[in-house]
This record gives structure tokens, C-alpha cells and sequence, in this order.
């Protein structure tokens, strides 16, 4: 597997994320190793709150949420997945798949870190990689919340929109990742946020893994994926632990998607979900304080 590793320089003075790099080797599925980067702020012996980014964003999505939740006495971990951030970036599009995402994922948070007692967050991939790990070791967690996400099994048809999007994944000349996270969020982004999130992606040799990404959501029963989520959702289907949902007001993609949680996950009953209004795609990029304090809170009931 032919691996790139964006210089470091690239990472220097990016505004509002001032932490301190940390990485893990892991196996890489095809007989090496990767580098894998993730942020470990707050105490150490604190129970872990688990924040996974999606696509086509890294860590840095976090920055306005990590010193809340720090400061409310918090251990906060927000991975980079393989391909973006500060992490190994395969260079080839095959060399990603669904089941490599959550392996990759589940080696650094279980295998190299062996957290334990964890609040999940997620959102976009965030969630669809991070749900499969709830389901995998539901043990590990004590609470789980998600926005704007889903685990999808293939059933029912994508929508235009959608379809556009693979579409455009796959056939654009250059995928514009801060643009992209702009137009996804309701904020107008100023440029150097904009820069900071096109940081991890020298150039368009970078980026297989943010353009592969809008492929791998299963979007057929029989598809890649879709059996592994339908087992996830049957383990989902018995969850008991506190369950939050926390989707934006304005995210046209993923509207609707909270309902089959609320349906479907035992631990969801009861508790204090909430709309975060104001909230595009990217509601951490909208309302990341807001969403912060609603993780706090959730912690903090005990629930």
C-alpha cells in the first residue's frame, strides 16, 4: 500500500487548534503499518469522550468543542481517520473500504488506547464508523450520542441529491474539501478556516480517501457494508445505555435521519434530545459550543 504523510509544516499555527500532536501504528490490512494521528487533551485518568469526524473534514472540526469539554474536567480523544487529518493517507482509492474504516478505527480506540467508560459523539462518517464500534464492544461505552449521521442498510432508495454527490466525488477534476465544508455549514467560514481544512491535502494525489468516502454508504441491501450495519443495528436494537440525539435544524442531508434511533434503540427513551438550531451539516462548525455543552450536560445527569 503506497502511503503519503502531509509534511508537518502544513499543520503549523492552523487558528483556534492548538493541540499537541499524538499518534498510534497500526496495521494497515495489506502487510504494513499506518500512522495514525488523534488528540489527547485533558486528564488522563478522566473518563474518555469520543469525538469522530466525517467527510470530508479531520479533528479540526472539534476545535471549538475540545476546551469546553476539557475544562468541564473531561478526557477528550478526536481521531483522524485514515486519509485525512494528520493521518497516513493511502494514495490509492481501493485501498479504502467500510470494514477497513472501522478496523482502522477500532485497532486505535480499543487495541492502542483500550478506552474504556466512553461518550461517543458522531457525525457524518463519524457516525457510521463509530456506531459499528458501539455495536462491536458495547461494553467499552457508557453513553452514546450522535447528530446529523445515520447507519444505513441499503434499504430504500438515495436520493437526488445524494447521487450527485457520489457523482461529483468521482468525476470532479479537483474536490475542493474547505469549500465543501463551507457550503455544508450555515456560518460563512472565514478563508483561513477554509485553509485549515484543506491543510491535510497538498494536492488532488492526497484526497482518494475524501473522494472514495460518498461511495462506500451502502445504498443496496446486497451492497458492501450493508450486512455489517444490519448486524450493528440488531446489537443497536438492544442498547440500553443512555442514547442522545443531537441533529441541526438546517442539515437537508441528513433530516428525518434521527427517527429510526428514536424508534429502534432502547436507551433512547427518555432522554433530552435536542434540535440544535442554527446547525447546517457541519453543526460543530455552527454550534460547537452549543453542542459542547449539550455533551456536558448529558455527562453530567448522570444518564
Amino acid at each position: 500500500m503506497q502511503l503519503l504523510r502531509t509534511p508537518d509544516e502544513h499543520f503549523a499555527n492552523l487558528p483556534g487548534y492548538p493541540f499537541a500532536p499524538h499518534y498510534a501504528e497500526i496495521d494497515d490490512g495489506d502487510g504494513g503499518l499506518l500512522r495514525v494521528h488523534f488528540v489527547d487533551e485533558g486528564p488522563a485518568d478522566a473518563a474518555p469522550v469520543l469525538l469522530m469526524h466525517g467527510e470530508p473534514s479531520w479533528s479540526y472540526l472539534y476545535r471549538n468543542m475540545i476546551p469546553a469539554l476539557v475544562a468541564a474536567g473531561h478526557r477528550v480523544i478526536a481521531p483522524d481517520l485514515v486519509g485525512f487529518g494528520r493521518s497516513d493517507k493511502p494514495a490509492e482509492l481501493h485501498d479504502y473500504t467500510y470494514a477497513r474504516h472501522v478496523e482502522w478505527m477500532r485497532e486505535l480506540l480499543f487495541d492502542h488506547l483500550d478506552l474504556h467508560d466512553i461518550t461517543f459523539f458522531g457525525q457524518d462518517w463519524g457516525g457510521l464508523i463509530g456506531l459499528r464500534l458501539v455495536a462491536a464492544d458495547p461494553d467499552r461505552y457508557a453513553r452514546v450520542a450522535v447528530g446529523n449521521t445515520g447507519l444505513p442498510t441499503g434499504h430504500g432508495n438515495p436520493t437526488e441529491a445524494f447521487l450527485a454527490w457520489q457523482k461529483f466525488s468521482q468525476e470532479s477534476e479537483t474536490f475542493p474539501v474547505g469549500f465543501i465544508i463551507n457550503g455544508g455549514s450555515v456560518t460563512d467560514l472565514p478563508p483561513e478556516v477554509i485553509a485549515a481544512y484543506d491543510a491535510p491535502f497538498p494536492d488532488e494525489t492526497y484526497k482518494a480517501g475524501a473522494r472514495i468516502f460518498p461511495t462506500l454508504v451502502p445504498t443496496t441491501v446486497d451492497g458492501p457494508g450493508a450486512a455489517d450495519n444490519q448486524a450493528a443495528w440488531a446489537v443497536l436494537e438492544k442498547f440500553d445505555k443512555p442514547f442522545l440525539l443531537a441533529f441541526s435544524d438546517q442539515d437537508k442531508v441528513t433530516a428525518g435521519g434521527d427517527a429510526p434511533f428514536m424508534a429502534k434503540v432502547p436507551g433512547a427513551v427518555g432522554q433530552p434530545h435536542t434540535t440544535i438550531e442554527g446547525g447546517g451539516h457541519f453543526l460543530q462548525e455552527d454550534c460547537g459550543p452549543v453542542l459542547a455543552q449539550v455533551l456536558i450536560d448529558f455527562i453530567a445527569s448522570g444518564s
